[in-house]
Protein backbone atom coordinates (compact mmCIF):
# COMPACT_ATOMS: atom_id res chain seq x y z
CA UNK A 1 0.00 0.00 0.00
CA UNK A 2 2.05 2.83 -1.47
CA UNK A 3 2.08 6.12 0.94
CA UNK A 4 1.20 9.38 -1.35
CA UNK A 5 3.45 12.31 -0.90
CA UNK A 6 2.87 14.64 1.57
CA UNK A 7 1.14 12.09 3.90
CA UNK A 8 1.57 12.87 7.62
CA UNK A 9 4.25 11.29 9.18
CA UNK A 10 1.37 9.85 11.96
CA UNK A 11 0.07 7.82 9.16
CA UNK A 12 3.27 6.10 8.30
CA UNK A 13 4.33 5.56 12.35
CA UNK A 14 0.43 4.01 12.44
CA UNK A 15 1.06 2.03 9.20
CA UNK A 16 4.70 0.44 10.43
CA UNK A 17 2.43 -0.60 13.90
CA UNK A 18 -0.04 -2.07 12.04
CA UNK A 19 1.70 -3.84 9.98
CA UNK A 20 4.00 -5.39 12.97
CA UNK A 21 0.21 -6.10 14.31
CA UNK A 22 -0.91 -7.90 11.43
CA UNK A 23 2.49 -10.03 11.13
CA UNK A 24 1.90 -11.22 14.83
CA UNK A 25 -1.54 -12.47 14.09
CA UNK A 26 -0.22 -14.33 10.93
CA UNK A 27 2.64 -15.80 13.25
CA UNK A 28 -0.33 -17.05 15.22
CA UNK A 29 -2.19 -18.75 12.30
CA UNK A 30 1.20 -20.25 11.19
CA UNK A 31 1.35 -22.15 15.03
CA UNK A 32 -2.76 -22.98 14.71
CA UNK A 33 -1.86 -24.65 11.36
CA UNK A 34 1.15 -26.46 12.36
CA UNK A 35 -0.83 -27.91 15.72
CA UNK A 36 -3.91 -28.58 13.54
CA UNK A 37 -1.60 -30.44 10.88
CA UNK A 38 1.99 -31.31 12.03
CA UNK A 39 2.51 -30.74 15.72
CA UNK A 40 3.18 -34.13 17.79
CA UNK A 41 0.76 -34.23 20.44
CA UNK A 42 2.69 -33.74 23.19
CA UNK A 43 3.65 -30.32 22.35
CA UNK A 44 -0.36 -28.90 23.10
CA UNK A 45 0.49 -27.66 26.78
CA UNK A 46 3.46 -25.62 25.44
CA UNK A 47 1.37 -24.73 22.05
CA UNK A 48 -1.62 -23.22 24.48
CA UNK A 49 1.09 -20.84 25.82
CA UNK A 50 3.03 -19.84 23.56
CA UNK A 51 -0.54 -19.18 21.51
CA UNK A 52 -1.37 -16.86 24.43
CA UNK A 53 1.58 -14.94 24.16
CA UNK A 54 1.22 -13.92 20.60
CA UNK A 55 -2.44 -13.08 21.69
CA UNK A 56 -1.23 -10.98 24.63
CA UNK A 57 1.06 -9.01 22.17
CA UNK A 58 -0.97 -8.93 19.21
CA UNK A 59 -3.82 -7.55 20.95
CA UNK A 60 -1.72 -5.11 23.09
CA UNK A 61 -0.09 -3.56 19.82
CA UNK A 62 -3.24 -2.95 18.61
CA UNK A 63 -5.27 -1.89 21.47
CA UNK A 64 -2.13 0.34 22.96
CA UNK A 65 -2.11 4.45 23.78
CA UNK A 66 0.16 4.57 21.31
CA UNK A 67 -2.55 3.29 18.51
CA UNK A 68 -4.69 5.38 19.78
CA UNK A 69 -2.74 8.76 19.80
CA UNK A 70 -1.74 8.14 16.30
CA UNK A 71 -5.56 7.17 14.91
CA UNK A 72 -6.65 10.23 16.58
CA UNK A 73 -4.07 13.01 14.93
CA UNK A 74 -4.43 11.27 11.37
CA UNK A 75 -8.60 11.74 11.94
CA UNK A 76 -8.52 14.70 9.13
CA UNK A 77 -6.24 12.79 7.02
CA UNK A 78 -8.76 10.06 6.88
CA UNK A 79 -11.46 12.36 6.49
CA UNK A 80 -9.87 14.33 3.51
CA UNK A 81 -9.47 11.04 1.50
CA UNK A 82 -12.25 9.48 -1.25
CA UNK A 83 -14.45 6.50 0.39
CA UNK A 84 -13.17 4.10 -1.59
CA UNK A 85 -8.85 4.54 -1.36
CA UNK A 86 -7.09 1.58 1.00
CA UNK A 87 -6.09 4.73 3.29
CA UNK A 88 -9.42 5.46 3.97
CA UNK A 89 -10.48 2.13 3.96
CA UNK A 90 -7.72 1.08 6.30
CA UNK A 91 -8.76 3.76 8.47
CA UNK A 92 -12.44 2.83 8.89
CA UNK A 93 -10.92 -0.81 9.71
CA UNK A 94 -8.92 0.38 12.38
CA UNK A 95 -11.22 2.71 14.09
CA UNK A 96 -14.02 0.17 14.40
CA UNK A 97 -11.64 -2.81 15.43
CA UNK A 98 -9.71 -0.80 17.62
CA UNK A 99 -12.93 0.96 19.31
CA UNK A 100 -13.70 -2.91 20.25
CA UNK A 101 -10.47 -4.08 21.11
CA UNK A 102 -9.97 -1.66 23.48
CA UNK A 103 -12.79 -2.45 25.71
CA UNK A 104 -11.27 -6.38 25.97
CA UNK A 105 -8.70 -6.67 28.61
CA UNK A 106 -5.53 -8.20 27.68
CA UNK A 107 -5.43 -10.61 29.80
CA UNK A 108 -9.08 -11.87 28.59
CA UNK A 109 -7.94 -12.18 25.24
CA UNK A 110 -4.81 -13.91 25.94
CA UNK A 111 -6.97 -16.20 28.13
CA UNK A 112 -9.22 -17.19 25.04
CA UNK A 113 -6.78 -17.78 22.85
CA UNK A 114 -5.35 -20.05 25.43
CA UNK A 115 -8.14 -22.14 26.05
CA UNK A 116 -8.57 -22.53 22.80
CA UNK A 117 -5.60 -24.20 21.91
CA UNK A 118 -5.97 -26.58 24.97
CA UNK A 119 -9.46 -27.66 24.28
CA UNK A 120 -8.68 -28.95 20.84
CA UNK A 121 -6.64 -31.73 21.88
CA UNK A 122 -9.17 -32.56 24.40
CA UNK A 123 -12.10 -32.27 21.83
CA UNK A 124 -9.88 -34.71 19.63
CA UNK A 125 -9.59 -37.44 22.70
CA UNK A 126 -13.39 -36.71 23.40
CA UNK A 127 -14.43 -37.42 20.06
CA UNK A 128 -12.34 -40.35 19.21
CA UNK A 129 -13.17 -41.86 22.57
CA UNK A 130 -17.68 -40.44 22.08
CA UNK A 131 -16.85 -39.27 26.16
CA UNK A 132 -18.70 -35.78 26.60
CA UNK A 133 -17.66 -35.62 29.86
CA UNK A 134 -13.90 -35.23 29.07
CA UNK A 135 -15.04 -32.03 26.95
CA UNK A 136 -17.86 -30.82 29.15
CA UNK A 137 -15.23 -28.62 31.08
CA UNK A 138 -14.39 -27.41 27.43
CA UNK A 139 -17.52 -26.09 26.68
CA UNK A 140 -18.37 -24.54 30.01
CA UNK A 141 -14.98 -22.79 30.26
CA UNK A 142 -15.60 -21.22 26.64
CA UNK A 143 -18.97 -19.92 26.84
CA UNK A 144 -18.01 -18.01 30.06
CA UNK A 145 -15.31 -17.00 28.23
CA UNK A 146 -17.78 -15.36 25.94
CA UNK A 147 -19.83 -13.84 28.53
CA UNK A 148 -16.81 -12.09 30.42
CA UNK A 149 -16.19 -10.96 26.29
CA UNK A 150 -19.72 -10.07 25.88
CA UNK A 151 -19.86 -8.35 29.28
CA UNK A 152 -16.98 -5.99 27.52
CA UNK A 153 -19.34 -4.09 25.74
CA UNK A 154 -22.19 -1.80 25.66
CA UNK A 155 -25.26 -3.99 25.89
CA UNK A 156 -26.68 -4.66 22.51
CA UNK A 157 -30.12 -5.95 20.90
CA UNK A 158 -29.23 -9.54 21.96
CA UNK A 159 -25.97 -10.56 23.41
CA UNK A 160 -25.20 -12.50 21.13
CA UNK A 161 -24.64 -10.05 18.45
CA UNK A 162 -21.23 -9.33 19.92
CA UNK A 163 -20.21 -12.73 18.73
CA UNK A 164 -21.55 -12.70 15.55
CA UNK A 165 -19.97 -9.07 14.90
CA UNK A 166 -16.80 -10.84 15.32
CA UNK A 167 -17.38 -13.15 12.28
CA UNK A 168 -19.89 -10.94 9.95
CA UNK A 169 -19.37 -7.37 10.73
CA UNK A 170 -22.13 -5.16 11.34
CA UNK A 171 -25.12 -8.11 11.42
CA UNK A 172 -27.73 -8.80 14.32
CA UNK A 173 -28.77 -11.75 15.20
CA UNK A 174 -32.25 -11.12 14.89
CA UNK A 175 -31.37 -10.88 10.98
CA UNK A 176 -30.06 -13.87 11.17
CA UNK A 177 -32.66 -15.41 12.43
CA UNK A 178 -35.02 -14.02 10.06
CA UNK A 179 -33.12 -15.47 7.04
CA UNK A 180 -33.33 -18.90 8.99
CA UNK A 181 -36.99 -18.68 9.10
CA UNK A 182 -37.61 -18.41 5.26
CA UNK A 183 -34.54 -20.47 4.76
CA UNK A 184 -36.82 -23.55 7.06
CA UNK A 185 -39.75 -22.05 5.35
CA UNK A 186 -38.74 -22.97 2.03
CA UNK A 187 -36.32 -25.83 2.73
CA UNK A 188 -38.88 -27.98 4.96
CA UNK A 189 -41.54 -28.67 2.09
CA UNK A 190 -38.53 -28.99 -0.86
CA UNK A 191 -36.71 -31.63 1.93
CA UNK A 192 -40.39 -33.35 2.45
CA UNK A 193 -40.78 -33.27 -1.39
CA UNK A 194 -37.28 -34.59 -1.88
CA UNK A 195 -37.81 -37.67 0.07
CA UNK A 196 -40.74 -38.75 -0.98
CA UNK A 197 -39.48 -38.87 -4.66
CA UNK A 198 -37.40 -42.12 -6.17
CA UNK A 199 -33.65 -41.49 -4.95
CA UNK A 200 -31.42 -41.85 -7.24
CA UNK A 201 -29.07 -44.79 -7.17
CA UNK A 202 -25.66 -44.32 -4.83
CA UNK A 203 -24.21 -47.23 -4.07
CA UNK A 204 -21.56 -46.92 -6.14
CA UNK A 205 -19.85 -44.00 -3.94
CA UNK A 206 -19.65 -46.34 -1.28
CA UNK A 207 -16.33 -48.75 -1.32
CA UNK A 208 -13.01 -48.90 -1.46
CA UNK A 209 -10.98 -46.08 -2.88
CA UNK A 210 -7.25 -45.86 -2.40
CA UNK A 211 -6.18 -42.62 -1.18
CA UNK A 212 -2.83 -42.43 -3.58
CA UNK A 213 -5.97 -42.19 -6.28
CA UNK A 214 -8.43 -39.56 -4.14
CA UNK A 215 -4.89 -37.34 -3.75
CA UNK A 216 -4.04 -37.79 -7.82
CA UNK A 217 -7.81 -36.66 -8.91
CA UNK A 218 -7.71 -33.71 -6.22
CA UNK A 219 -4.29 -32.95 -7.74
CA UNK A 220 -5.58 -32.88 -11.06
CA UNK A 221 -8.90 -30.82 -10.11
CA UNK A 222 -6.41 -28.33 -7.91
CA UNK A 223 -4.03 -27.71 -11.09
CA UNK A 224 -7.05 -26.49 -13.04
CA UNK A 225 -8.88 -24.26 -10.47
CA UNK A 226 -5.60 -22.61 -9.76
CA UNK A 227 -3.08 -24.33 -7.82
CA UNK A 228 0.61 -23.95 -7.89
CA UNK A 229 3.47 -25.39 -5.64
CA UNK A 230 4.90 -22.19 -5.22
CA UNK A 231 1.99 -20.45 -3.60
CA UNK A 232 -0.13 -23.25 -2.17
CA UNK A 233 0.41 -26.22 -0.22
CA UNK A 234 -2.30 -28.69 1.43
CA UNK A 235 -1.69 -31.42 3.84
CA UNK A 236 -4.03 -34.39 5.98
CA UNK A 237 -5.81 -32.56 8.72
CA UNK A 238 -9.02 -34.36 11.07
CA UNK A 239 -11.20 -31.54 10.52
CA UNK A 240 -10.93 -29.61 7.13
CA UNK A 241 -9.65 -25.79 6.93
CA UNK A 242 -7.90 -23.18 5.06
CA UNK A 243 -5.35 -20.58 5.96
CA UNK A 244 -2.85 -18.34 4.90
CA UNK A 245 0.11 -16.88 6.42
CA UNK A 246 0.09 -13.87 3.81
CA UNK A 247 -1.32 -13.62 0.15
CA UNK A 248 1.26 -15.90 -1.66
CA UNK A 249 1.10 -18.40 1.23
CA UNK A 250 -2.18 -20.58 1.48
CA UNK A 251 -2.46 -23.29 3.32
CA UNK A 252 -5.00 -25.68 2.77
CA UNK A 253 -6.21 -29.43 4.51
CA UNK A 254 -8.47 -32.07 3.61
CA UNK A 255 -9.46 -35.55 5.74
CA UNK A 256 -9.15 -38.46 3.53
CA UNK A 257 -11.42 -41.61 4.11
CA UNK A 258 -10.84 -45.17 2.28
CA UNK A 259 -14.51 -45.41 2.59
CA UNK A 260 -15.80 -42.89 -0.02
CA UNK A 261 -15.05 -39.22 -2.16
CA UNK A 262 -15.54 -36.86 0.69
CA UNK A 263 -12.65 -35.65 0.30
CA UNK A 264 -12.71 -34.36 -3.28
CA UNK A 265 -15.35 -32.07 -2.32
CA UNK A 266 -13.87 -31.16 0.89
CA UNK A 267 -10.59 -30.02 -1.07
CA UNK A 268 -12.85 -28.07 -3.61
CA UNK A 269 -14.63 -26.62 -0.69
CA UNK A 270 -11.40 -25.38 1.07
CA UNK A 271 -9.63 -24.25 -2.43
CA UNK A 272 -12.65 -21.74 -2.36
CA UNK A 273 -11.66 -20.12 0.74
CA UNK A 274 -7.77 -20.47 -0.49
CA UNK A 275 -8.56 -18.66 -3.17
CA UNK A 276 -9.44 -15.70 -1.59
CA UNK A 277 -7.10 -15.30 0.29
CA UNK A 278 -4.74 -15.35 -2.75
CA UNK A 279 -6.56 -12.87 -4.83
CA UNK A 280 -6.64 -10.29 -2.56
CA UNK A 281 -4.84 -6.81 -4.19
CA UNK A 282 -1.05 -7.45 -3.56
CA UNK A 283 -1.72 -3.12 -2.15
CA UNK A 284 -3.04 -4.65 0.90
CA UNK A 285 -0.45 -6.90 1.98
CA UNK A 286 0.61 -6.50 5.58
CA UNK A 287 -2.62 -4.90 6.70
CA UNK A 288 -5.45 -6.36 8.06
CA UNK A 289 -7.30 -5.69 5.06
CA UNK A 290 -5.46 -8.74 3.37
CA UNK A 291 -8.44 -10.92 4.09
CA UNK A 292 -11.95 -11.66 3.55
CA UNK A 293 -14.16 -9.09 4.37
CA UNK A 294 -16.30 -11.61 6.67
CA UNK A 295 -16.75 -15.32 7.28
CA UNK A 296 -20.13 -15.11 5.27
CA UNK A 297 -18.61 -13.96 2.14
CA UNK A 298 -15.92 -16.04 3.03
CA UNK A 299 -17.89 -19.09 2.82
CA UNK A 300 -19.93 -18.04 -0.19
CA UNK A 301 -16.35 -18.86 -2.04
CA UNK A 302 -15.66 -22.60 -0.43
CA UNK A 303 -19.57 -23.44 -1.12
CA UNK A 304 -19.30 -21.88 -4.89
CA UNK A 305 -16.16 -24.51 -5.76
CA UNK A 306 -17.56 -27.09 -3.87
CA UNK A 307 -21.12 -27.00 -4.67
CA UNK A 308 -21.47 -24.61 -8.30
CA UNK A 309 -19.05 -25.67 -9.44
CA UNK A 310 -17.68 -28.88 -7.89
CA UNK A 311 -21.16 -30.63 -8.08
CA UNK A 312 -22.56 -28.83 -11.41
CA UNK A 313 -22.67 -31.40 -14.76
CA UNK A 314 -20.29 -28.98 -16.82
CA UNK A 315 -17.37 -29.69 -14.46
CA UNK A 316 -18.17 -33.37 -14.49
CA UNK A 317 -17.73 -33.57 -17.95
CA UNK A 318 -14.28 -32.70 -18.16
CA UNK A 319 -12.99 -34.36 -14.93
CA UNK A 320 -15.53 -37.58 -14.97
CA UNK A 321 -13.07 -39.61 -17.17
CA UNK A 322 -10.29 -38.71 -15.09
CA UNK A 323 -11.78 -40.09 -12.28
CA UNK A 324 -12.88 -43.31 -14.41
CA UNK A 325 -9.47 -43.97 -15.09
CA UNK A 326 -8.22 -43.54 -11.57
CA UNK A 327 -11.48 -46.06 -10.23
CA UNK A 328 -12.24 -48.38 -12.87
CA UNK A 329 -15.15 -49.39 -10.50
CA UNK A 330 -16.85 -46.37 -12.20
CA UNK A 331 -16.15 -47.93 -15.82
CA UNK A 332 -19.97 -49.18 -15.63
CA UNK A 333 -21.24 -46.07 -14.35
CA UNK A 334 -22.77 -43.37 -16.74
CA UNK A 335 -21.78 -39.48 -15.87
CA UNK A 336 -26.04 -38.70 -15.47
CA UNK A 337 -26.11 -41.79 -12.99
CA UNK A 338 -22.66 -40.36 -11.40
CA UNK A 339 -23.81 -36.66 -11.11
CA UNK A 340 -27.43 -37.82 -10.08
CA UNK A 341 -25.97 -39.87 -6.80
CA UNK A 342 -23.53 -36.92 -5.89
CA UNK A 343 -26.36 -34.26 -5.81
CA UNK A 344 -28.90 -37.57 -3.51
CA UNK A 345 -30.73 -35.34 -0.65
CA UNK A 346 -30.64 -37.48 2.14
CA UNK A 347 -30.59 -36.79 6.18
CA UNK A 348 -27.37 -37.92 7.28
CA UNK A 349 -25.70 -36.86 11.47
CA UNK A 350 -22.38 -35.54 9.91
CA UNK A 351 -22.60 -31.84 9.06
CA UNK A 352 -19.22 -31.72 6.31
CA UNK A 353 -20.96 -34.87 4.59
CA UNK A 354 -24.40 -33.19 4.39
CA UNK A 355 -25.94 -32.46 1.12
CA UNK A 356 -26.92 -28.71 -0.38
CA UNK A 357 -30.23 -28.92 1.33
CA UNK A 358 -30.03 -30.66 4.75
CA UNK A 359 -26.77 -28.71 5.78
CA UNK A 360 -28.45 -25.66 6.35
CA UNK A 361 -30.36 -27.19 9.49
CA UNK A 362 -27.57 -28.94 10.75
CA UNK A 363 -26.50 -24.98 11.11
CA UNK A 364 -29.20 -23.58 12.04
CA UNK A 365 -29.86 -26.38 15.00
CA UNK A 366 -26.18 -24.83 16.02
CA UNK A 367 -26.95 -21.16 15.62
CA UNK A 368 -29.94 -22.12 18.47
CA UNK A 369 -28.30 -24.18 20.34
CA UNK A 370 -25.48 -21.64 20.74
CA UNK A 371 -27.94 -18.73 21.53
CA UNK A 372 -28.96 -21.00 24.14
CA UNK A 373 -25.97 -21.87 25.42
CA UNK A 374 -24.66 -18.10 25.87
CA UNK A 375 -27.62 -17.39 27.61
CA UNK A 376 -27.55 -19.48 30.47
CA UNK A 377 -30.66 -20.76 28.94
CA UNK A 378 -29.19 -24.53 28.27
CA UNK A 379 -26.84 -25.86 30.72
CA UNK A 380 -24.28 -27.75 28.93
CA UNK A 381 -24.30 -30.89 30.58
CA UNK A 382 -27.77 -31.08 28.80
CA UNK A 383 -26.51 -29.83 25.61
CA UNK A 384 -26.14 -33.55 24.24
CA UNK A 385 -30.11 -34.35 24.47
CA UNK A 386 -30.49 -30.89 23.36
CA UNK A 387 -28.42 -31.37 20.35
CA UNK A 388 -29.81 -34.55 19.52
CA UNK A 389 -34.02 -33.78 20.35
CA UNK A 390 -33.00 -30.88 17.29
CA UNK A 391 -31.78 -33.61 15.20
CA UNK A 392 -34.54 -35.02 15.40
CA UNK A 393 -37.09 -32.11 14.89
CA UNK A 394 -35.25 -30.47 11.77
CA UNK A 395 -34.27 -34.14 10.33
CA UNK A 396 -36.13 -36.91 11.59
CA UNK A 397 -32.33 -38.58 12.64
CA UNK A 398 -31.33 -40.55 15.97
CA UNK A 399 -28.15 -39.65 17.16
CA UNK A 400 -26.23 -42.77 17.96
CA UNK A 401 -23.89 -41.27 20.35
CA UNK A 402 -21.68 -38.14 20.77
CA UNK A 403 -18.88 -38.50 18.34
CA UNK A 404 -21.63 -38.21 15.86
CA UNK A 405 -23.54 -35.64 17.77
CA UNK A 406 -22.28 -32.91 19.49
CA UNK A 407 -18.77 -33.49 19.31
CA UNK A 408 -18.74 -33.81 15.25
CA UNK A 409 -17.30 -30.20 15.01
CA UNK A 410 -14.02 -28.46 16.45
CA UNK A 411 -15.70 -24.82 16.82
CA UNK A 412 -16.56 -25.25 20.30
CA UNK A 413 -13.51 -26.46 21.40
CA UNK A 414 -11.95 -24.01 19.71
CA UNK A 415 -13.96 -21.23 21.40
CA UNK A 416 -15.75 -19.74 17.77
CA UNK A 417 -18.82 -18.99 19.13
CA UNK A 418 -20.96 -16.69 17.11
CA UNK A 419 -19.36 -18.70 13.51
CA UNK A 420 -21.72 -21.57 12.94
CA UNK A 421 -24.56 -18.88 11.27
CA UNK A 422 -22.17 -17.59 8.55
CA UNK A 423 -22.29 -21.04 6.38
CA UNK A 424 -25.67 -20.70 5.58
CA UNK A 425 -25.30 -16.98 5.23
CA UNK A 426 -22.46 -18.38 2.39
CA UNK A 427 -24.98 -20.31 0.87
CA UNK A 428 -27.21 -17.33 0.30
CA UNK A 429 -24.47 -15.45 -0.58
CA UNK A 430 -23.03 -18.12 -3.55
CA UNK A 431 -25.78 -17.73 -5.56
CA UNK A 432 -26.41 -14.35 -5.29
CA UNK A 433 -22.89 -13.99 -6.88
CA UNK A 434 -23.53 -16.80 -9.25
CA UNK A 435 -26.60 -15.68 -10.67
CA UNK A 436 -24.48 -11.74 -11.90
CA UNK A 437 -21.44 -14.19 -12.61
CA UNK A 438 -23.90 -16.15 -15.31
CA UNK A 439 -25.48 -13.07 -16.58
CA UNK A 440 -21.93 -11.43 -16.85
CA UNK A 441 -19.92 -14.98 -18.34
CA UNK A 442 -22.60 -16.64 -20.76
CA UNK A 443 -20.20 -19.13 -21.55
CA UNK A 444 -19.22 -20.31 -18.40
CA UNK A 445 -20.77 -24.37 -19.09
CA UNK A 446 -18.12 -25.15 -21.86
CA UNK A 447 -15.57 -23.17 -20.36
CA UNK A 448 -15.64 -25.86 -17.64
CA UNK A 449 -16.51 -28.42 -19.94
CA UNK A 450 -12.62 -28.07 -21.13
CA UNK A 451 -11.65 -27.51 -17.74
CA UNK A 452 -10.96 -23.61 -17.78
CA UNK A 453 -11.69 -21.65 -14.61
CA UNK A 454 -9.77 -18.34 -15.48
CA UNK A 455 -12.88 -16.27 -15.99
CA UNK A 456 -14.73 -17.29 -12.98
CA UNK A 457 -11.22 -16.58 -10.77
CA UNK A 458 -11.11 -13.15 -12.47
CA UNK A 459 -14.51 -12.45 -11.96
CA UNK A 460 -13.93 -13.51 -8.20
CA UNK A 461 -11.21 -11.11 -8.31
CA UNK A 462 -12.31 -8.26 -9.86
CA UNK A 463 -15.49 -8.11 -8.14
CA UNK A 464 -14.79 -9.89 -4.32
CA UNK A 465 -11.27 -10.72 -3.63
CA UNK A 466 -8.84 -8.11 -4.73
CA UNK A 467 -11.01 -5.68 -1.87
CA UNK A 468 -9.84 -7.56 0.84
CA UNK A 469 -11.81 -6.08 4.08
CA UNK A 470 -12.17 -2.68 2.73
CA UNK A 471 -15.85 -2.64 2.95
CA UNK A 472 -18.29 -4.28 5.08
CA UNK A 473 -20.12 -7.37 3.85
CA UNK A 474 -23.22 -5.29 3.05
CA UNK A 475 -21.33 -2.63 0.67
CA UNK A 476 -19.32 -5.61 -1.10
CA UNK A 477 -22.53 -7.24 -1.46
CA UNK A 478 -24.48 -3.99 -3.16
CA UNK A 479 -21.04 -3.39 -5.09
CA UNK A 480 -21.10 -7.39 -6.66
CA UNK A 481 -24.87 -8.20 -7.17
CA UNK A 482 -26.88 -4.25 -6.66
CA UNK A 483 -28.49 -5.57 -3.30
CA UNK A 484 -28.81 -6.76 0.23
CA UNK A 485 -28.82 -10.76 1.22
CA UNK A 486 -31.36 -12.56 0.03
CA UNK A 487 -31.94 -16.13 0.39
CA UNK A 488 -34.03 -16.24 -2.51
CA UNK A 489 -31.67 -16.70 -5.27
CA UNK A 490 -30.55 -19.75 -3.09
CA UNK A 491 -33.73 -21.39 -2.67
CA UNK A 492 -34.59 -21.05 -6.53
CA UNK A 493 -31.71 -22.77 -7.21
CA UNK A 494 -31.99 -25.57 -5.25
CA UNK A 495 -35.46 -26.06 -6.47
CA UNK A 496 -34.65 -26.02 -9.93
CA UNK A 497 -31.71 -28.31 -9.62
CA UNK A 498 -33.45 -30.85 -7.56
CA UNK A 499 -36.55 -30.25 -9.75
CA UNK A 500 -34.41 -31.51 -12.91
CA UNK A 501 -32.68 -34.66 -10.64
CA UNK A 502 -36.05 -35.83 -9.00
CA UNK A 503 -38.63 -34.77 -11.41
CA UNK A 504 -40.72 -32.44 -8.89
Amino acid sequence: MAVAEGVDRAFEELRARIAQYWDLAKVQMILFWDQRTMMPPGGAADRAEQLATLARLTHETLVSDETGRLLEEVRPFGESLEYDSDHASLLRWLRREYGKAVRVPVELRAELSRAAAQGLPVWERARRESDFGLFLPVLRHNFELRRQYVACFEPAEEDYDHLLDDFEPGMRTSEVRAIFDRLKEGLQPLLREVLDSEPPDDSFLHGTFPLAAQQELERRVLAGFGFTPESWRIDETVHPFASSAGIADIRLTTHHREHDLHSVFATMHEFGHGLYERQVGPELARTPLARGCSLGVHESQSRMWENLVGRSLPFWRRFYPDLQELFPSFGSVGLDAFYRAINRIRPSLIRIDADEVTYNFHIILRFELEQELLSGALDPADAPEAWDAKMQEYLGIDVPDVADGILQDMHWAGGNVGYFSTYSLGNIVSCQLWERIRADLPGLDDEFERGEFGSLRDWLAKHVHRHGRKYMPTELLERAVGGPIDPEPYLAYLRRKLGSIYGL
